[in-house]
């Protein structure tokens, strides 16, 4: 992974709906590459992409955003927090940077913000030409969501102090159930989400992020229903040791979607791109390919 340091000094930012929003993306981007919009999980944020940014980089030109209330972005304590402000987030980056087409890879939390923009593409009222979207570990079916016990007690009256009782090491932990048997992450990994996740005081608000699980139920039929409807090129590439979204995922995800296109890492948990990037690399350039093959 690129070093938290280095990743920190590359941040950039504006202000959206009256909250500091951080981000990353090129200085001087290459006219001759397509871009790609990466969307993060929780509870972490976007340096999760950075052990897959410089080769992907390679091939694209990549914007990436930390969500409100993730990261180096405004964690503001007296909102409610919703997945489709977060996808309003996504469009306001695209629109700052001039974008007017992009591909779309998502993780986790984002995954549902990829299909509200992928509802929204099928609508017709995306602000951008969204032109694929490969998923990564998700709860993209709220019934196959296994949430963890620490998210069921944030959901409770007891939200508040699940947070401000959240340690380092109860992260390293919690990390430790949901990632593959031989591919933990490192104490240096773990510092950096610690760091990212406790900035500006994060843990205050660590139980109004998890709203996003009743949030999915609500809007089951339009988010499950994108990925039905989908008329760009989808990919699905899930760690199946994750015992959030892992196999079970995996093959209802090829049981619901029409023709669905899924690759499967039994042995990877819950966070392919810091797990095996290299293998998430792979999968998803054989994806890209795929689509330069069939294009017009």
């Amino acid at each position: 992974m690129i070093a938290l340091e280095q990743w920190r000094k590359a941040a950039r930012d504006f202000i959206c709906a009256g909250h500091r929003i951080v981000y990353w993306a090129p200085d001087h981007p290459d006219p001759q590459k397509p871009w790609l919009l990466l969307i993060h999980g929780f509870p972490t944020s976007s340096w999760d992409w950075s052990a897959m940014w410089l080769e992907l980089e390679k091939h694209f030109n990549l914007a990436a955003l930390d969500m409100l209330g993730f990261g180096l972005s405004d964690k503001p304590a007296n909102i409610r927090y919703s997945l489709l402000d977060q996808a309003d987030l996504q469009e306001a980056l695209l629109e700052r940077l001039g974008v007017g087409e992009a591909h779309l890879l998502a993780h986790d939390y984002g995954d549902s913000v990829g299909q509200e923009l992928l509802a929204r593409h099928n609508d017709r009222t995306l602000s951008f030409s969204l032109k694929s979207l490969v998923l990564l570990n998700g709860g993209l079916f709220p019934e196959q969501h296994r949430a963890r016990r620490i998210q069921k007690l944030a959901l409770t009256p007891l939200g508040p102090v699940v947070g401000i009782m959240l340690t380092r090491d109860k992260l390293r932990t919690a990390f430790d159930q949901i990632f593959g048997p031989d591919t933990k992450a490192s104490d240096q990994e773990i510092d950096g989400h610690w760091s990212l996740l406790s900035e500006s005081k994060g843990q205050r608000v660590f139980h109004k992020l998890l709203q996003y699980i009743p949030e999915r139920k609500v809007m089951r039929s339009r988010w499950v229903g994108a990925l039905k409807d989908a008329t760009i090129p989808l990919r699905l590439i899930d760690g199946g040791a994750d015992p959030v979204s892992g196999e079970h995922l995996y093959h209802y995800y090829k049981d619901q979607v029409p023709n669905a296109d899924a690759v499967l890492f039994k042995d990877i948990g819950h966070y392919p791109q810091t797990e095996a990037p290299a293998r998430v690399l792979t999968a998803f350039f054989d994806f890209h390919r795929k689509l330069r093959s069939v294009s017009p």
